[in-house]
């Protein structure tokens, strides 16, 4: 489970970490990653009315939260993710959510190791 210490909570934090970071998409998923400078690692997700009904957006959340949990210790202190989900998302399975969540995840870490 990701510690709530660890969640990006306010519109704020979401918009400086979507318009500020590098962003990477695909199939069920859009990752945006910025590096803010401070030392903690910080994930957030968005789950639109577009991904479905409250039971299936709890879900892909849910999800989503156990994917980020173990990864979130691998990025660069002072990071912030926000991982928005697109409506393909509700019928993938974990796996499907995983891949795309690591393929994601690299691509926006090379984009901002640039």
């Amino acid at each position: 489970m990701l510690p709530a210490d660890a969640r990006l909570r306010s519109s704020a934090e979401f918009r400086s970490a979507m318009r500020s970071g590098t962003r990477s998409g695909r199939r069920t998923v859009v990752v945006h990653l910025a590096l803010t400078g401070d030392a903690s690692r910080m994930a957030g997700f968005a789950v639109s009315k577009a991904v479905g009904g409250a039971v299936v957006r709890n879900r892909v959340k849910r999800r989503l939260r156990a994917i980020m949990s173990p990864r979130l210790a691998a990025l660069p202190a002072g990071s912030s993710v926000v991982v928005r989900a697109l409506p393909p998302a509700a019928a993938a399975s974990f796996a499907t959510l995983e891949a795309d969540v690591d393929g994601a995840l690299r691509h926006a870490m090379s984009k901002a190791g640039r």
